[in-house]
């Protein structure tokens, strides 16, 4: 049986351009898209955290070092300029190959520079009542 796993992550990128009339999708500075273990093309979710947004497009290349998170086409009016976003891709894969599987997960600054990459979130402890 095949099963979905976070594949890899930008976690609290930043959108700095929208662009309602480029081909619809999201580019990404192309140093990003390869820490992130993305591909060119490749679908991708996306969650504002500033408004609560969640859809798919897919990846185009921004000039590497660029910083660029840029949505594109109609994802252009569900963002702002500014909005923390998280970008993830899933891969499916069987169950022994999940077993030994590391997503790549990329952790930005404000202005989109890697703060730290990893490949584990820790657990979740449960708060005090």
């Amino acid at each position: 049986m095949d099963i979905t796993l976070l594949k890899g992550k930008l976690h609290m990128a930043t959108v700095t351009q929208a662009e309602l009339w480029y081909d619809g999708s999201c580019a990404i500075d192309a140093d990003l898209v390869c820490l992130a273990g993305l591909r060119e093309f490749e679908r991708i979710d996306i969650y504002d955290v500033d408004n609560g947004e969640r859809f798919s497009t897919y990846v185009i290349l921004a000039e590497a070092g660029s910083g660029t998170i840029s949505m594109n086409g109609a994802a252009a009016r569900r963002v702002q300029v500014g909005d923390k976003i998280i970008i993830a891709a899933y891969a499916q894969m069987s169950e022994a190959e999940a077993d030994d599987f590391k997503p790549k997960l990329v952790y930005l600054t404000d202005n989109n520079v890697v703060e730290r990459s990893t490949n584990t979130i820790p657990m979740q402890v449960a708060e005090a009542v």
